[in-house]
């Protein structure tokens, strides 16, 4: 027996010992948690920020400028 045997073994002993500590507390059955793309998914993040219109304009502006004031300095040289 290797030793991922061993712990795939001792993880479905928890995976029972969870289920039954819920059932004997009286809460729902606990399923062992996986790690999946799915459920990274599903957890809560930081909400996307939406720019307005106006917010947009101001950003491009900047970029605009600190673009010219760069050309600008290289082109000095």
């Amino acid at each position: 027996m290797g030793v991922s045997e061993i712990l795939v073994q001792i993880d479905r002993e928890i995976a029972q010992l969870q289920q039954a500590r819920a059932l004997l507390v009286g809460g729902a059955v606990a399923s062992p948690k996986k790690t999946t793309a799915a459920a990274a998914a599903k957890k809560p993040g930081k909400k996307k920020r939406n720019l307005t219109p106006e917010g947009r304009t101001r950003i491009a502006e900047a970029v605009k400028r600190r673009w010219a004031e760069q050309k600008k300095a290289t082109s000095g040289k």
